[in-house]
């Protein structure tokens, strides 16, 4: 990467038309991984209960390429683009992709709580979107630091 290339961020979020098993989402991953590699990007991705949050970082025009070429895909629909901001240093600089799963409840969140992972699209409020997109950001990056722990 050149030192003019801007840097971006986009987080987005969609449906996948039918329910991702865990061979699909690995090979979306092993495929995902490989082309940003190439591509210079990073980031990271959750599913849960067939929605996406993807979190894109790269050089902007590369970002933009790669959204184009994920709103043409026809495995997912409804892709929102809920924030997308220059930014000076990369969150996921490590991470090709980075991948964790999120486990659908079905019981009701006890009084008081909220869920962050539904806050992302239920907010017209921009700032509770970036508040709901750190905190998910902040909850990949503990899952992944302990399950490096766990693997020495």
């Amino acid at each position: 990467m050149t030192a003019n290339d801007d840097l971006l961020s986009v987080l987005y979020t969609s449906t996948a038309r039918s329910p991702f098993g865990d061979d699909e989402l690995a090979e979306l991953l092993t495929r995902s991984r490989a082309s940003n590699e190439r591509h210079e990007l990073t980031g990271m991705l959750l599913y849960r209960g067939g929605r996406f949050v993807q979190v894109l970082e790269g050089p902007a025009a590369r970002v933009r390429d790669l959204l184009a070429v994920i709103a043409a895909d026809d495995r997912h629909t409804a892709m929102r683009v809920l924030i997308e901001q220059p930014i000076e240093r990369r969150e996921f600089a490590d991470w090709t992709m980075g991948y964790q799963p999120i486990a659908v409840t079905t019981a009701p969140a006890p009084a008081g709580f909220r869920d962050t992972f539904d806050d992302l699209e239920q907010s017209g409020d921009p700032s509770a979107t970036l508040r709901a997109a750190r905190e998910l950001s902040l909850w990949f990056r503990v899952r992944e630091r302990r399950a490096q722990s766990d693997a020495r």
